[in-house]
């Protein structure tokens, strides 16, 4: 009986430098998982090792040569925040994926082996299956927005309420013009509406290697759409595509966009290449609960679905704190708003790849 338990219990294998065929066997497994996310591609955690420095890992669970689940790590070290093991570094998925409870709580108790291993007295699990003994698991902080596509542009005009739906038909009048690519153009484009839009609500910017990264490894399944007032670029966004979904991962608008309604007609024109790309469904991405851009989100009449997140720490240790709505933070984002872009734009990419 017990030799028969063996057998049926998986073997968790450490993987830290992929070869062609871990990859291979890793993308199959994501692409034919129903819970997977981009963020379980191997591509994610490459580009973020590529983009930011912070070096990724995965935890393999294998019964009879088959792979039957994954953990995909970063583990992200800051001078600032310290270190951590977070799955999936830079991401808001791409927690523990497995077919089965009890993969999934043997994927847990190796992360925590590692995270010991390697110093590391926090881990993060972003979505998948939650641990239960000695993890904090909330699902009071985040919610994710998602909804089905329309069959075309008048219908998903008419899946938006009356308000929101006024704002973009303003912006169909405004005279932007809209660009979709991954060349040079788009990058420096998107980089300079970001590092405005971010430095504006006093976060510092992550480093252009990281967007060039994720559109190099990624390909087709990601590019930049980009809103320009005659040859200004005003909002811009780069989005993500995965099973059907769009995701606008990446995005803001400079202090213009407001008044031109940038971002309305930014979102609605992906809505549009994406359909036409064939995807079916929008992901709205995460929001915090109580902030400008949950209720943003809701007012384009997306439903949100909390999200669950799992943290474990160990005993005697502090869990990090990267949340920039945190109290003890109001002094530094002040400071930080009030940069000149070209300070912030040097400074924050040294900051934000510790944040993961």
């Amino acid at each position: 009986m017990n030799m028969m338990k063996d057998m049926l219990r998986p073997n968790v294998r450490l993987l830290d430098v992929p070869d062609a065929v871990d990859l291979a066997r890793i993308e199959a497994f994501v692409a034919g998982h129903p819970d997977a996310t981009i963020f379980h591609r191997p591509g994610w955690l490459q580009a973020v090792a590529q983009g930011c420095g912070q070096i990724g890992c995965w935890l393999l669970a294998e019964r009879g040569g088959a792979l039957n689940g994954l953990l995909p790590l970063t583990l992200v070290h800051s001078a600032i925040f310290g270190r951590a093991l977070v799955s999936c570094g830079f991401a808001v998925g791409g927690g523990i994926l497995s077919e089965d409870d009890a993969t999934a709580a043997l994927l847990a108790e190796h992360a925590v082996m590692l995270a010991t291993r390697r110093s590391c007295p926090t881990i993060e699990l972003r979505g998948g299956a939650m641990p239960a003994l000695q993890w904090t698991v909330r699902e009071d902080q985040y919610a994710g927005f998602v909804r089905a596509l329309g069959l075309d542009e008048e219908a998903e005009l008419l899946t938006i309420p009356r308000k929101q739906r006024a704002e973009i038909r303003k912006a169909m009048t405004s005279g932007l013009r809209v660009t979709i690519g991954q060349g040079e153009q788009d990058r420096r484009a998107h980089y300079a509406v970001y590092a405005e839009s971010v430095r504006n609500l006093g976060t510092p910017v992550f480093p252009q290697s990281l967007f060039d990264a994720v559109l190099d490894r990624f390909g087709e399944d990601a590019d930049i759409l980009t809103v320009w007032q005659a040859d200004t670029p005003v909002a811009s966004v780069l989005s993500l595509y995965h099973g059907g979904s769009v995701m606008p991962y990446w995005g803001g608008g400079t202090r213009a966009a407001r008044q031109l309604r940038a971002n309305e007609w930014m979102y609605f024109s992906l809505m549009s290449h994406a359909r036409n790309r064939e995807a079916t469904q929008f992901d709205f991405g995460r929001s915090k609960i109580g902030t400008g851009a949950f209720a943003y989100k809701k007012n384009w009449g997306f439903a949100p679905v909390p999200l669950r997140y799992a943290t474990y720490h160990a005993q005697g240790s502090t869990p990090r704190d990267i949340n920039p709505l945190n109290p003890k933070y109001r002094a530094q984002i002040a400071l930080w708003q009030r940069l000149p872009l070209a300070v912030a734009n040097r400074l924050g990419p040294i900051i934000a790849r510790g944040l993961g």
